[in-house]
């Protein structure tokens, strides 16, 4: 019997509209999800050690979410030409 060979590591740069979190849901279940969050918690029905819970994950789900965001604003920026930040205002 041979042993398993270690995997490498390899470095993959991640697109810039990827969170940085660990548990990055897409943006739209990680949204749907803090909703279903939110509506509980208003509900008043969840315990203490339960609201508790629910907040942490509410939290960690609102940065995934301003995560997706800011990759997209990102994406957005860089497909602008450059002396385009003002289009489409009137002066």
């Amino acid at each position: 019997m041979s042993e398993p060979k270690p995997q490498k590591a390899t470095k993959t740069s991640a697109a810039p509209a990827e969170p940085r979190h660990t548990d990055r849901p897409p943006y739209e279940e990680a949204r749907d999800e803090l909703i279903a969050i939110v509506a509980r918690l208003e509900g008043g029905e969840p315990g203490l050690e339960e609201s508790l819970t629910l907040w942490e994950r509410g939290e960690h789900l609102a940065a995934v979410c301003q995560d997706w965001l800011d990759g997209a604003q990102e994406r957005l920026d860089a497909a602008r030409p450059e002396g385009n930040e003002g289009a489409g205002a009137s002066a």
